[in-house]
């Protein structure tokens, strides 16, 4: 015979036997054949394997029926994925799913008191309620957060169950586990803190700090904030020097020294995932350094890391690394907030650049070019808030939480008016007459700075002091000269096309301990941060151009007077 084109159950009734065994035996003449004798044998096969036609005695058939609903019923409430359970008035837990059975007592206990507490409440509303046909029926649900120690979130609705007269029997439970989407709630928290802190700069705060403090405040706030919104005490920050294509290091915090000297450039390949990163505008989660070829020196036992860009006005300005000692540390949620917070970084790091800018004529000329500057990259917060809102629709709450966010946007454009102001200073150096300066005459003082007209300006100023004068074109060639000359003072251009103001600095500590150096900066944010890290090595002084003579004359005779003093 060939293949039997279906297969069907039998219920081999009690009736009518002799029936049932001709039945049994006309069928398997035509397809195959399942026998069984009871009902529940019968809803087993019928669990495990597919029938095309199920025979059964008339007064069998409602009971299987009836069965194979109550399966079917059980087997969808056992399969979701939320938890469900019917409570009484007593408080006593009548029935749970298998989902709610596998959460821990604690879960439980939770549960069966707030649906207890739920239970009165239903009881009230319709004992209260008139016999109106007309009157709107009270609300059937009520939502709960539950918190266990805040190490984990549920959230439960709770409905009435009503008997045919009109009386709460019980109230059924739908539990689950939202211990995740509070954690987003709570990231969402950290970047709106931590973007509102990082780019509002109070106008008092501002105008009491000169430059090098508030570059100094932008970094504590960077790493507190970057501790408490990805929870990572290791990462560096560096920006992309467009003339070098080099990404220079402005921050870090526990990373050694031989990874924060790494030299790295913008460029896909050979440059570790900074260099990737910067050059792609793509971010990179590393789950295993250990089988990643881009990955470079970094964090002592680094396990993985995390790397986003820092985005200006749609331009990558620099980068954003994250390590762990912990193999695949990071995922999807934290690359998208990492790259939030960037953005933030991005805006402040720039804030502070316009907000410290010394040539712009007037206090309303920096109001507006602040305001021009930002508004782009607030844009593109709003934007990335709004990607998430799309993502997690019908979830009121946490929509609710990024509004405050985007009205938080708004904010910073209306607060920035008043942190935009700053003072205004000249050089004056063709009043300077020639000047006899105790301290000032027979030092020795190296001038470093590729702009020929400030190098030699300088110059000038100091020789009508009586000071004797070597002039260095670029900072290469400053330390050059460091090497074979003895100097009683430095003072270094920030900015130069070969090396900063920083690598003088640090090459005058190594070859002349002890000597001053004062560094000058036509702009007024240190896109290298070398005034930060200077200031935390001892530099003795910053000049921000265009500067009035007497501010030099001070800083050089404050810097100078000590050796005086030993001489």
């Amino acid at each position: 015979m060939a293949d039997k084109p279906c297969k069907v159950l039998v219920l081999t009734g009690h009736q009518n036997p002799s029936f049932t065994n001709e039945l049994v035996q006309s069928l398997r003449s035509l397809c195959e054949v399942c026998e069984t004798d009871t009902i529940d044998k019968a809803i087993e096969h019928l669990r495990r394997e597919h029938f095309a036609a199920v025979f059964s005695d008339a007064d069998d058939f409602l009971p299987l029926e009836r069965a194979l609903v109550s399966q079917q019923a059980s087997l969808i409430l056992n399969t979701i994925g939320e938890g469900i359970c019917l409570v009484d008035g007593q408080g006593r837990c009548n029935w749970m799913n298998k989902r709610m059975i596998a959460w821990p007592a604690r879960v439980h206990e939770k549960v069966r008191r707030t649906c207890q507490e739920a239970y009165t409440l239903f009881t009230t509303q319709f004992s209260n309620q008139p016999p109106d046909a007309n009157t709107p029926a009270p609300s059937r649900s009520k939502r709960y957060t539950l918190n266990l120690d805040d190490q984990q979130f549920m959230e439960l609705v709770c409905s009435p169950i009503i008997s045919p007269s009109g009386q709460v029997i019980q109230v059924v439970a739908v539990v689950w586990d939202a211990t995740s989407q509070r954690r987003l709630q709570q990231k969402i928290d950290a970047i709106d803190k931590a973007g509102s802190e990082l780019v509002r700069l109070e106008g008092d705060l501002v105008l009491r700090k000169n430059v090098a403090e508030r570059l100094k405040l932008l970094e504590e706030k960077i790493i507190s904030f970057t501790r408490e919104l990805m929870h990572f005490d290791h990462f560096a920050i560096r920006l992309l020097e467009r003339k070098t294509n080099r990404l220079e290091l402005v921050m870090s915090a526990g990373l050694p020294d031989d990874a924060l000297n790494v030299e790295l450039f913008a460029c896909p390949e050979n440059n570790g995932i900074s260099g990737y990163v910067a050059a792609s505008g793509r971010s990179y989660i590393c789950p295993d350094v250990e089988r990643d070829a881009r990955y470079v020196v970094g964090l002592d036992s680094a396990r993985s890391s995390l790397t986003v860009p820092l985005r200006l006005h749609d331009k990558v300005i620099g980068i954003f690394n994250i390590e762990s000692r912990q193999r695949a540390a990071f995922n999807e949620d934290d690359r998208q907030f990492a790259e939030i917070f960037g953005r933030y970084v991005a805006l402040a790091l720039n804030i502070l650049n316009l907000l410290v800018t010394e040539r712009v004529e007037t206090s309303h000329t920096v109001t507006d070019t602040v305001n021009a500057e930002v508004a782009g990259p607030l844009n593109d917060i709003a934007s990335d808030i709004g990607t998430i809102m799309d993502d997690h629709a019908g979830d009121d709450e946490l929509r609710v939480k990024l509004q405050t966010v985007l009205d938080n946007v708004n904010f910073i454009r209306t607060s920035l008016r008043q942190a935009a102001e700053g003072p205004n200073t000249i050089l004056g150096a063709k009043e300077v007459k020639a000047n006899d300066d105790p301290v000032i005459s027979g030092a020795r003082v190296l001038v470093v700075d590729d702009d020929a007209n400030i190098r030699v300006t300088i110059a000038d100023i100091l020789r009508k002091y009586r000071a004797t004068v070597t002039i260095g074109t670029s900072g290469q060639d400053a330390i050059d000269l460091l090497t074979r000359e003895n100097f009683d003072l430095i003072l270094s251009d920030i900015k130069m096309p070969d090396k900063t103001g920083y690598d003088v600095f640090a090459a005058a500590k190594k070859q002349r301990p002890g000597v001053p150096v004062i560094l000058m900066t036509g702009f007024g944010y240190d896109p290298n941060h070398c005034i930060v890290r200077a200031s935390q090595e001892g530099l003795s002084a910053v000049l921000f151009k265009p500067f009035k003579v007497e501010l030099l004359v001070g800083e050089i005779r404050k810097a100078l007077q000590p050796q005086k003093a030993r001489a």
